[in-house]
Parts: structure tokens; sequence; C-alpha cells
């Protein structure tokens, strides 16, 4: 075997020194903050408001009733302007009648509104003590009757605003007109009237809701699912440092599912967004941010 020359030799030995070296460094250390664990869906904490709602469940009527009659009696009817639903003004000719004495007697609205009932037939007879031609709502006003749970009576005051849904008619804005000051002893409830002013005609007796705000606050909001009940209270489950760490809250409003978190959790916390047993006190975790729409 041909010898190596010396310098080709001496390179080896140096490339070989090397490579011993080399072997011999510890390995880099792991980093701590490196996420570990199970993928988890978390949110940051933000500040939400709320409103405090009452719910009261009742009848639509009318707030006043104007009945319309001739001051005469025996009187025919001859011509019918207005029918039940229409809305009149203060003054309008809503039927004529024949006097006996010849000529004609104009039966006008004595207020404006929208007219409830008729009983106006042309050939009908009309009298100042029978049936009433037309019963007109005054002013279009109306009143929901509502009921609401003794417990929330308390919550309630004159002049909060409210949404009425009325069956088959829809939504209104109303206000809270006047508070019952019993309670009805067999079902232990309150009652409210709440005042809805509409041009469109409400059919009287039809049942209604209404959502009473009573009050507002504006507190940090999770969603419900971030929340978990256990023998030791209302808990939420926050990321730090990439490990699970239970708070104890203090919860107070919900709405659209969410919640008011009013003490033990500050603005901006990262937040499990569904918090379950399988997650315990110091878990790693490696924290993935929901999107906004997965996140509502």
């Amino acid at each position: 075997m041909r010898p190596l020359p010396a310098r080709s030799f001496s390179r080896q030995l140096v490339a070989l020194a090397g490579l011993l070296v080399l072997s011999t460094q510890p390995a880099p250390a792991a980093d701590d903050d490196a996420p570990k664990g199970p993928a988890v869906t978390v949110l940051k904490a933000a500040k939400s408001c709320f409103s405090d709602i009452v719910e009261a469940t009742g009848t639509i009527v009318a707030r006043e009733e104007t009945s319309v009659r001739p001051e005469r009696p025996g009187l025919k009817v001859t011509e019918v302007l207005a029918e039940a639903g229409d809305t009149t003004t203060a003054g309008q000719v809503l039927a004529r009648l024949a006097l006996p004495e010849g000529g004609t007697l104009q039966v006008t609205a004595p207020v404006a509104g929208v007219i409830a009932t008729s009983t106006a037939q042309i050939g009908g007879v009309a009298s100042a003590k029978g049936e009433a031609l037309f019963t007109i709502v005054a002013r279009s006003e109306y009143d929901l009757v509502g009921l609401v749970p003794t417990s929330d009576v308390r919550k309630l005051a004159v002049n909060q605003p409210a949404i009425v849904r009325v069956s088959g008619a829809g939504d209104f804005d109303g206000k809270v007109r006047r508070i019952g000051p019993t309670v009805e002893p067999n079902i232990q409830q309150g009652v409210v009237y709440i005042g809805i002013t509409s041009q469109r005609r409400l059919l009287l007796n039809a049942s209604g809701r209404a959502l009473i705000t009573t009050g507002k606050s504006c507190n940090v909001a999770v969603p419900l699912t971030a929340v978990q009940y256990s023998s030791a209270g209302t808990v939420v489950q926050v990321i730090r440092r990439n490990r699970v760490e239970t708070k104890r809250v203090e919860i107070g409003l919900m709405q659209g599912g969410n919640i008011e978190v009013r003490d033990g959790l500050n603005e901006g916390d990262i937040v499990v967004a569904r918090a379950g047993a399988l997650l315990r006190e110091g878990d790693p975790v490696r924290p993935v941010m929901a999107s906004a729409e997965a996140a509502k």
C-alpha cells in the first residue's frame, strides 16, 4: 500500500479532531416556553355592555275607548263612511243618519284614533242609548297589560323602555306606564302596564310579550361555554405561559351567548373558550386563538 503524503495525513488528523470536539458538545437545552400539550382554543376577554331584561306576558287593551252614538233615538243609518281598522281624525264623518223630519245627521269622530269596532249598517237603527255605532281607540294608544314574577317587580320603574312583540303584528316600541300596586295572589305575579302608540291597528285582547330594559352594566364578557360551575364556585380557565390557571369569578347578566364577569377576570386575559374537566390546573397546552366568527 502506497503511503499518504505528510501534508494530506495532517489534514485528515485535523478533520478527525474537529468531529470529536463536535460530538462532545451538549445538546441545546429545550425552550421551557415552547408550547406543549394539546391544542386549546382561546380568546381574549373583552369588555361588553349587558342589558338587564325583565319579561312580561299579557294581552293588548285600549288605553281609552271612545263610543260614538247619535244624540237622538231611532235614527236610520243611510251611509257608512268608515269601518273597523280605519285610522280617523277628530271631526271626521263616520256615518250619515236620516232624520224623521227630513234631512240627515252626520256622525263624526270625537277624537283621533283607530276604529276598534263598528256596528253601523245601512238600514240599521241607531240610538243614543243603544249599542255604539263605533268604538275608537283614542289617539291610537294601547297598553300591554302584562304579568311579571314578584321577584322582578322591584326592578321596574315608570318610563323604562320595552320592546313589545304582539302575536300576528310584529314588534313595537313601548314604555312602562304604570306598575300595579298589588300581586295576583293565586299566581304570585305583579301587573305592569306598558304603553304603545301605533298607527297600525292592533287586535284587542291579542297576546303579547314585552322585553323591558331595567338596567345596563358594562364589564368583561366571556362566552357561556368558558364558565364552569363546581363545588369551588364559578370558575374560568385562563392561560398563562402556556399553562392552565383556574380563576374564581363573580358572574352577572347573560346576553347573546355571553356572560358578564363582574370580578376575577381582567380585560385582555387569555381565556379557554370551552372550559372542561379534561384541563386541570398547571396543565401545559398549545393555545390557538379563536377566529372572530368562532368566538361569537
